[in-house]
């Protein structure tokens, strides 16, 4: 299992230096000069000469992304433009808020794609089956913003139910409360998962369809096993797919759930993103993208090493 994690590890890092690289690159043809929105309208050619060279902008583009990743790896993420303090903080806290939003997404997706592809599988040529089916085909096909703004106009503002927006209430009882965050979080978190929910469905329906249709199957209903016990073996198998399908999924919402934290106003990584493309906050935009790419590459290790552990082919 060591040495499983070993290569894992190593093939992590050349991922992670393409990804800043494809960033720098990106970033560098990305419309916008940092030096005058630092400066501002006023700034004098002498003060831009001092602040290019300050910021190392003179130099060959493989100095400047050599010394950018040196910078990177002591923790160094740039300064913001639009909010003149070290874009690592603000960016952090940022990425905190759609961790939040993203797990509770990941939890309702898991445990509604497992639900949904087990009774489609199980329950095939019933109602049961057709209803799940259609379900997740809804839920792969409908655009997230737009179930957001549904949700929003009918169970928020039509209905009171829930909060139109944001993350907690600044005035109330329960103002800053766990059970107000719950409150922000169903809708967000249902429009998020609506996408991993369907792909995590059909895959565990067509996993199990697979496992129900193999000669074991057989072999155990001959040994007179009830039948509840023989569908367990058969998701059992499908858990190594169903997981690095799930992994991929939580990875896609870290970085894909910038419409639904748009629409709800949530204060993530994503909405600030979307800010700061705006503002053209090169550092934020850069450093926004690079944690999200980070974040996306520890989960999917962490998915192999417990795909591993399910799995002894695998470290094989």
């Amino acid at each position: 299992m060591i040495r499983f994690l070993l290569r894992r590890l190593g093939l992590a890092v050349p991922t992670l230096l393409g990804v800043s690289l494809v960033i720098f690159v990106t970033i560098r043809i990305v419309p916008g000069d940092p030096v005058a929105s630092l400066l501002g309208p006023t700034g004098s050619p002498e003060a831009r000469v001092e602040l290019t060279h300050k910021l190392g902008l003179d130099q060959p583009i493989p100095v400047q992304y050599v010394t950018w990743l040196g910078r990177v790896g002591q923790g160094d993420l740039g300064r913001s433009i639009a909010k003149q303090t070290d874009a690592l903080p603000y960016v952090w806290e940022a990425f905190r808020n759609t961790i939040t939003l993203s797990l509770f997404a990941a939890a309702v997706a898991i445990v509604g794609g497992i639900a949904l592809g087990v009774i489609a599988a199980t329950r095939r040529g019933k109602v049961a089956s057709a209803i799940s089916s259609g379900v997740s085909l809804f839920a792969v096909s409908a655009p997230q913003y737009s179930v957001g703004l549904i949700l929003i106009v009918y169970l928020a503002a039509g209905r009171g139910w829930f909060p139109t927006g944001g993350m907690r209430n600044t005035t109330g009882a329960d103002a800053g409360t766990v059970a107000d965050l719950i409150r922000h979080l169903w809708l967000p978190g249902l429009s998020a998962a609506l996408v991993p929910l369907g792909i995590i469905a059909r895959m565990v329906r067509s996993s199990m369809l697979d496992a129900l249709s193999a000669d074991f199957v057989e072999a155990l209903r001959s040994r007179g096993l009830p039948e509840w016990k023989i569908r367990w073996h058969a998701f059992h198998n499908t858990l190594p797919s169903v997981l690095t399908i799930a992994g991929l999924q939580v990875g896609y919402l870290l970085g894909g759930v910038i419409f639904v934290e748009v629409v709800f106003s949530w204060p993530g990584l994503g909405l600030v993103v979307f800010q700061s493309i705006s503002q053209r906050d090169l550092p934020v935009i850069q450093a926004g993208v690079l944690v999200s790419a980070l974040a996306f590459v520890v989960i999917n290790l962490i998915v192999d090493t417990l795909h591993g552990l399910l799995d002894p082919r695998i470290r094989r």
